[in-house]
């Protein structure tokens, strides 16, 4: 792979750490969404995004062709955003390059009876990615801190006895889902949280847009504009989930998004770094498998090994 030098911003590890520390929540306690731009270019200004993108794809295709050979590795990418801000595409060009049998793909989208009849982590859990694959949840546990919090009619429907409830519901919920993400890292699982902040002033624009493009309507949904009139109450959650949740084993990413271009670069960038950080390996070949080898080339290319004649001709 080339080394990005011709992008006038470094070499593509100079590039990618850069994003990265740009957009990772490193300092939770501090946090506030207020504090971070929809639109910052990250530093990128006149840099080659298409090629760099196209450099961050290529190095996730073949690291992920390693960790699914290695077969010690689960990586779970959560992606958390209000509509129209791009998950869907973001997902579509960063993993455009993986095979497919490696990869897993959930979209969480109201829950079903069976899963009201579960614990409010069951369906994701369920769902999670074996070793040597990348999961990735399109919204994921987090809704329950988030939509669940802001439409007391979600909190409703999922049943709960009256001892679940109370002042202390959401902090209790923010120690569970600290709890299993530190136990999925203990265990071999990256855990990579992305929150795709778009601007209220740009998702008008998108859901505009996909009015009137028929192509694009059936994605439309009548809770659509009911989330956008409770942006600020979204924005809210969305704070206090970041700052509970960022730690050190499963930090989160707040991607400017107003720039559908720049979005893909660094949650591309993200991948890629955090990937190549599993200092990941083809298996090693024993010696008694070097041998099975050798055996099977002399087959194969119709030479008997030595001293073994070939099989009479019929």
């Amino acid at each position: 792979m080339g080394s990005g030098s011709g992008h006038g911003q470094g070499g593509w590890e100079d590039v990618a750490s850069q994003v990265v520390s740009r957009v990772r929540v490193d300092d939770p306690d501090s946090f506030r969404l207020s504090g971070r731009a929809c639109d910052d270019r990250l530093g990128l200004e006149g840099a080659d995004l298409d090629g760099l993108l196209a450099e961050s794809v290529a190095r996730i295709g073949a690291l992920q062709e390693r960790l699914y050979a290695q077969d010690r590795w689960a990586v779970l990418l959560l992606f958390q955003a209000m509509d129209a801000a791009g998950k869907d595409g973001t997902i579509k060009h960063v993993m455009s390059g993986i095979n497919p049998q490696g990869c897993q793909v959930w979209s969480f989208k109201r829950p079903s009876d069976e899963e009201l009849d579960h614990d409010w982590m069951w369906r994701s859990l369920v769902r999670l990615p074996e070793r040597g694959r990348i999961g990735i949840h399109n919204r994921s546990w987090y809704e329950e801190v988030l939509v669940a919090r802001v439409d007391p009619r979600v909190l409703a429907a999922q049943r709960l006895p009256d001892g679940a409830r109370g002042e202390r519901l959401w902090a209790q919920r923010y120690e569970s889902i600290r709890d299993v993400e530190r136990h999925l890292a203990r265990n071999g699982t990256l855990v990579l949280k992305f929150f795709l902040h778009v601007s209220k002033g740009e998702q008008g624009k998108r859901l505009l847009a996909r009015l009137e493009d028929p192509s694009k309507q059936w994605k439309l949904e009548a809770g659509d504009l009911v989330a956008r009139k409770g942006w600020d109450e979204y924005m809210a959650a969305y704070d206090d989930a970041i700052r509970e949740t960022s730690r050190p084993w499963a930090r989160w990413h707040v991607i400017p998004a107003d720039r559908k271009p720049l979005m893909r670069l660094a949650v591309a960038a993200v991948v890629a770094e955090a990937l190549a950080g599993l200092d990941l390996e083809f298996p090693r070949v024993s010696d008694e498998q070097r041998a099975h080898f050798g055996r099977l080339r002399t087959e194969l290319e119709g030479r008997p090994p030595p001293g073994v004649p070939f099989p009479p001709q019929p």
